[in-house]
This record gives structure tokens, C-alpha cells and sequence, in this order.
């Protein structure tokens, strides 16, 4: 009798032991999709006809998708740049006058783009670049001189290669639509590619929201998540706007658990001790392609880096291009390291990681399944990126599944120091998702 007493005990403890194992159902959301090390997202400006023709083709032969910011003006159909305001003509005559100064000068940097010659449209950017450098006085004598030319009939076309505005650019909102439904991101890069700094308020606003009412016009929602200010901005002003336009920018994301190293910057990932570090490279012509993979190494030695590319010309169009060989060489690099690291588009990266942060987690463990429950704090309309789930399970479980709605999905069962668990994806909005064990 006492040896049947003391092996119902050590049967109860077993028991118990399994039901109270603090690991069971312990559930952690990955810091990045499908378990990687890190993410890559890979960006083009300015959208340069070769963009489309000769980089896209590549990207699409290896399945890895792309982030464009157009320039939503140069597509027939949109809205077009132009200045909002008085009339031209009496702010031109006021300048014979008055000098420009902090009272007039967002105003007439404003104009000057749209007074009909490239030399002008030069003379908004180069004010512009001044300004932003903290050079405000020399930004407003060059505004000076620029509508001085204009009084005197001296501001000309110049030969110049201009490279938002290529003629050869004439991709249309058709094919723009059928890109992203290959699942690329197709999004702003404002209106005409100005100087947003130095724009008075209504034709800041008109550059950011026009191009976003086009987007969502002829595209749909999915393109108006994220924009890139032109040149890069980090402009207070201009973030204090954009932000309130569009829900992220690559130029600039604040939030406090990411560490932002921008293209200019010399700072390393490992400096950060914050929890994700967006680092921005720019493979501009110069930048080898050695150097291009070491970036990928890189990502590949942290597990929470997140490696921004910004390309703009390819081939012999555009700013600073790279060449057919150099992109094939580079994206069938990172496609070779694709089982360690998420590449995705800038849309899809940045809403996994504020999903991660804003959604808490709970699970209810019984004897043959686990029971895992989602709170999402965001609009569940927009944000929608699948979050990847670790959650550790009985260690006598030899088979795993996982059903969140109508969906379900066999698992694999791995182990660690902890125990036995299984990675799954859910839909952050989907409802409780239903581990169920074999055994």
C-alpha cells in the first residue's frame, strides 16, 4: 500500500511539475519576421525609367521586393507642380526693392522653381542646401541674385543634366499599380523634388499631400504609409509637417527604442546599445561593390540591425548610377543570405517593428494545446505585417500545429537551453491562435 501511495505522489508531481512549468507557453514576438538576424530594405529615388527597366527585372528573377519613391509629378494624370500664392509678377517687382530676409524668404524660394527655366529651379536647390547647412545669410543673398537675373532677362536653360526631371521618365500609373501588386512598395518622393525646407507653408503642404492624394488615387492605401523627403531632409519644420501627412519617413522615424544612422553619418552599428539600429548606406558610384557586401556582413553580425540601401541612378540615367553587373552581383549576395536576414521593403519593416512593440502577448496552457492571445495597440487596417511568434511547448510533443482563424499550419518542433518550441507566423489583428500537440 505504501508503494502505491508513494507512486501516485511522484505521479502528481510529474503532473504538477508539467502543468506549472514556467516555460510552457512562454511566448516571445521575434524581433524581426520569420526569426532572421536582421532586415535589409532596399530603396530607390527619384523614379529613374532604369529603376524599372533594368533593376526591378533583377530584384524580380531573385523574388526580392523593392521600395520606389516617385516623383508622383512627372506621371501623367497627376498633379503637377506649381507655386500657390500671390502673383508672381508683384513678388518678382517686390524684390527690386526689398532684400530677401526671414520674412520673405520661404516665399520667394518657394516661386523661383516655377518662374520657367532650369538655371532657376538650380537657384531654389542651391538656397535650399545653404539653408539647411545653417548658411541662411549666403542662402538669401543667392535668392537675390537668382531674382535679380530674372528682372534683367538673364536666367536661361542651362545644359546641365538634370536628374529628378529625365524626359526619359515615362513610366505610367498602370505600370506603377502593377508593381505593387507584385509586391513592391510604390511610394513619395513628393510632388517636384523640391527643397522642402525652404518652402512656405502651402506649398509644402501642397507637395506632400497632393502626392499622397495621387498615390492613394491610383495606386491605393498601401502606398501612402511611408515617403521620403527629397535630398534627405531632417528638417525640424519639414518632419513637424510630414509626419502628420504620412505615417513614416525615411528620412527619419523618431521613436525611442531606434537608433537612426543616416547616410552622412560615420557612427557604426555596434555603437547603439538601443534595441533596432536603422543604418542607412547610400551605393552611390564610388562605393565599391565589396564594400556594398560588407554592409551585409554587417547586419549579419548583430540581431538587430536594420540595413536601409538608397540607390538612384542605374546605368547611365540618374544620380550617381551603378552598373547591371554590380546590382546582379549584389542582390544575388544578399538572396545567398536570405535564410538569415528579412529583405523587405521599407513599408513592410517599419510596420513589424511598431507592431512588435505595441502588441502584448498571453497564453493559457492546457494539456494538449496552448492558447495564445494578441492585443494589438495600432489600427489594425494599416498595420497587418504577419509578426513571427517563438513559444516553447511540452517537451513529449512530437508533433506541433498552429490554426489562428480559418488558417492553419504544421510545425516544426526545435529546442534550445530552455526546451522545446516551435516559430510560427499570426495576423496581429487575426484573433487567438491555437497551438495544438501530439504525442
Amino acid at each position: 500500500m505504501k508503494t502505491i501511495i508513494a507512486l501516485l505522489l511522484i505521479s502528481l508531481t510529474q503532473v504538477s511539475c508539467t502543468q506549472t512549468d514556467p516555460i510552457l507557453g512562454q511566448t516571445e514576438i521575434t524581433k524581426f519576421q520569420g526569426n532572421k538576424k536582421g532586415a535589409i530594405s532596399v530603396t530607390y529615388d527619384d523614379g529613374i525609367v532604369n529603376q524599372f527597366t533594368i533593376a526591378k527585372p533583377i530584384m524580380d528573377s531573385l523574388g526580392l521586393p523593392a521600395t520606389f519613391y516617385i516623383i508622383t509629378g512627372k506621371v501623367e494624370g497627376s498633379g503637377k507642380g506649381k507655386f500657390i500664392g500671390r502673383d508672381p509678377r508683384e513678388i518678382i517687382q517686390e524684390t527690386a526693392q526689398i532684400k530677401t530676409d526671414s520674412t520673405n524668404f520661404f516665399e520667394r524660394a518657394s516661386l523661383i522653381a516655377f518662374t520657367g527655366t532650369s538655371e532657376a529651379e538650380e537657384y531654389h536647390a542651391r538656397a535650399g542646401s545653404l539653408f539647411e547647412q545653417g548658411k541662411v545669410t549666403e542662402a538669401y543673398a543667392l535668392i537675390d541674385e537668382g531674382y535679380e537675373k530674372i528682372r534683367n532677362g538673364t536666367m536661361k536653360d542651362t545644359d546641365d543634366v538634370v536628374f529628378h526631371n529625365n524626359i526619359e521618365d515615362t513610366t505610367t500609373w498602370d505600370q506603377y499599380k502593377s508593381y505593387a501588386a507584385q509586391g513592391h512598395e510604390i511610394a513619395s518622393h513628393t510632388v517636384t523634388h523640391p527643397r522642402l525646407a525652404v518652402l512656405d507653408e502651402v506649398n509644402l503642404l501642397y507637395e506632400l499631400k497632393q502626392s499622397k492624394a495621387d498615390l492613394l488615387k491610383f495606386i491605393g492605401p498601401e502606398s501612402i504609409f511611408s515617403a521620403e523627403g527629397p535630398y534627405g531632409t531632417e528638417n525640424e519644420r519639414v518632419m513637424e509637417y510630414a509626419h502628420k501627412v504620412y505615417p513614416s519617413l525615411r528620412n527619419r522615424m523618431p521613436e525611442e527604442w531606434l537608433e537612426e544612422i543616416n547616410r552622412g553619418s560615420k557612427m557604426t552599428p555596434g555603437e547603439s546599445a538601443k534595441e533596432y539600429i536603422q543604418w542607412q548606406r547610400g551605393p552611390v558610384t564610388r562605393i565599391d561593390i565589396n564594400q556594398m557586401k560588407a554592409w551585409v556582413d554587417t547586419v549579419m553580425t548583430h540581431d538587430n540591425n536594420w540595413l536601409v540601401l538608397v540607390f538612384h541612378g542605374i546605368e547611365n540615367l540618374g544620380w550617381e548610377p551603378k552598373t547591371r553587373p554590380e546590382l546582379v552581383e549584389y542582390f544575388s549576395y544578399m538572396k545567398a543570405k536570405e535564410q538569415d536576414l528579412w529583405i523587405a521593403t521599407f513599408r513592410d519593416v517599419t510596420k513589424y517593428l511598431r507592431e512588435r512593440k505595441a502588441t502584448e502577448v498571453s497564453s493559457k496552457v492546457k494539456k494538449d494545446s496552448i492558447t495564445i492571445g494578441l492585443n494589438l495597440n495600432l489600427d489594425p487596417l494599416v498595420y497587418s505585417v504577419p509578426l513571427t511568434l517563438k513559444t516553447y511547448i511540452p517537451a513529449d510533443w512530437t508533433s506541433a500545429q498552429v490554426i489562428q482563424g480559418k488558417e492553419s499550419q504544421s510545425l516544426e518542433i526545435q529546442s534550445d537551453n530552455k526546451g522545446a518550441y516551435v516559430i510560427y507566423d499570426v495576423k496581429p489583428a487575426g484573433g487567438n491562435a491555437i497551438l495544438n500537440g501530439g504525442n
